[in-house]
């Protein structure tokens, strides 16, 4: 097997998964990971179902998970709910991955102005009183809180996959490549942008953007496209 075939990542599926299980199909992972905006209509071992068996599935949310409760529930009430990487990091086909799902949302914190609140607690307790004791609105729970963001800084991983963009794309955010530097991350996946392309940021960081429907290996190979993301 091509060593850089034992984890692929999928860009924004937006519904089609067909080109991760071909992928799948073609190069027997040991695992997937999935960078968010699935824009689900049932849970989504239910559109994954051909692979469940045949790999690992891990993944993390995007922002249009959030934008109803129908595709909220399909991901996080999901039989795949546990394989969530949001905040955490996981030994994966033997390397250590790290994810962070959602975005910068301008209510909560959008980099690099100052957050505008220290954690979700803060938010829920300036609201009125019969909102304080409520759970955070979808909206809000799509949004990179500044405090758990912060938190990741003291873990340590090979790779970090966000749906944000670090600065390498002109829509990114410096703060991904800060995250990944403390990390001690040497590689960084992203999708959300919709946009194939390989760059390097501080400290030799290597960042792969994911398209769309695209599914990338660890090199950064368009492995249902038969070619390289984009050279640096």
């Amino acid at each position: 097997m091509n060593p850089n075939h034992r984890i692929l990542f999928a860009g924004d599926p937006h519904g089609n998964f067909r080109p991760l299980i071909e992928a799948v199909r073609k190069c027997r992972p040991e695992a997937v990971v999935l960078l968010g905006d699935y824009d689900l209509e049932c849970p989504l071992e239910h559109y994954l179902a051909e692979i469940i068996g045949l790999t690992e599935i891990w993944w993390i949310a995007g922002n249009h998970d959030f934008q109803s409760p129908c595709k909220y529930h399909s991901l996080f009430n999901s039989s795949l709910a546990d394989y969530s990487l949001h905040l955490r990091v996981k030994e994966i086909a033997g390397l250590r991955i790290a994810g962070l799902g959602g975005i910068f949302l301008g209510r909560v914190w959008y980099p690099p102005a100052q957050p505008k609140w220290i954690n979700k607690r803060h938010f829920l307790n300036s609201q009125k009183t019969a909102q304080r004791y409520s759970e955070l609105s979808l909206k809000y729970r799509s949004a990179i809180w500044h405090d758990e963001f912060e938190a990741m800084k003291a873990l340590q991983a090979d790779i970090l996959v966000t749906h944000e963009a670090p600065s390498s794309h002109r829509f990114g955010f410096a703060a991904i490549g800060e995250l990944a530097s403390a990390m001690g991350v040497k590689h960084v996946f992203h999708g959300h942008l919709h946009e194939n392309y390989a760059a390097t940021i501080r400290r030799n960081i290597r960042v792969v953007g994911v398209a769309d429907q695209v599914v990338a290996d660890l090199a950064g190979n368009l492995v249902n496209a038969g070619e390289l993301a984009v050279s640096d």
